[in-house]
């Protein structure tokens, strides 16, 4: 991705976040030959590569960058981040279950967060070779291309991936399924909200909607979206950094018709 339109810190770590991801993805293929599997719940499984994929990441990030924090999802951090601060955000694997199974739809997803707010975002999926990056008020690339989202104005005729996590109840999720399809719009489950939101960006799908994300699933996602011209609600509070909430994210024209659906 060419970086001159970011300031020097932050080229710096995207350089460095596209080189890390792609390590990532390599450890991740490598592990998947020798799986070890456990439950943190119904539903949300972990993997031997989950950790060793954050570690990886925790420690090139130590190295390269010193004294930055890293937030992520199986070995925490949120306890010493400040909501306003900067710091890294990452889902060493998005798409575990679908990891573990052996379905070829997850990803890394690393994003950096100032101000609480995301400014540098890289996804790679290694089994589809596509590698993902945003710069804030840089655009968003795939494979070094830029990309955009769809322009569309109605449901009547879009597509919409709508994630599910036990976190939302069963009734509210077909609720919502329910009210997309009698708006007359498609929609999807794949399993991946980092790669559902890359798909917003790059074109391939109207929107993504869930009840309930985790804030490292979408912190590079977003950018991603909006970066590529797409809309989302603003799920950057404190209370999404600590604790997750409603992502909506789109082509900007269908926004408010999503955001109601989803919201109401």
């Amino acid at each position: 991705m060419t970086t001159t339109l970011l300031p020097a810190h932050l080229a710096a770590r995207l350089d460095f976040a596209i080189t890390l991801a792609r390590q990532c993805g390599a450890l991740a293929v490598k592990e998947a030959t020798q799986l070890q599997i456990s439950a943190k719940g119904a539903h949300d499984v972990l993997t031997q590569a989950d950790l060793a994929v954050e570690q990886l990441i925790r420690a090139e990030v130590a190295r390269a960058f010193a004294g930055d924090l890293v937030v992520g999802e199986e070995m925490g951090g949120q306890d010493a981040v400040d909501s306003a601060g900067n710091f890294w955000l990452v889902d060493p694997i998005d798409g575990t279950a679908n990891y573990a199974t052996d379905v070829p739809r997850w990803c890394i997803s690393i994003g950096y967060l100032e101000a609480g707010k995301p400014v540098l975002g890289v996804l790679f999926d290694p089994l589809m070779d596509r590698l993902y990056s945003a710069g804030m008020a840089a655009g968003a690339r795939l494979n070094g291309r830029p990309i955009r989202a769809r322009n569309t104005d109605a449901l009547n005729g879009a597509t919409v991936e709508l994630g599910w996590s036990p976190r939302a109840q069963p009734a509210a999720y077909l609720g919502k399924a329910a009210a997309l399809l009698a708006a007359g719009c498609a929609f999807t489950r794949r399993g991946s909200g980092a790669l559902g939101l890359a798909d917003v960006a790059a074109g391939r799908v109207d929107g993504y909607a869930e009840l309930h994300i985790n804030a490292w699933d979408c912190a590079a996602g977003i950018l991603l979206v909006t970066e590529a011209g797409g809309r989302a609600n603003d799920f950057f509070t404190p209370e999404g950094i600590r604790s997750g909430g409603l992502l909506v994210a789109c082509a900007p024209e269908l926004y408010p018709a999503l955001l109601a659906l989803m919201a109401n």
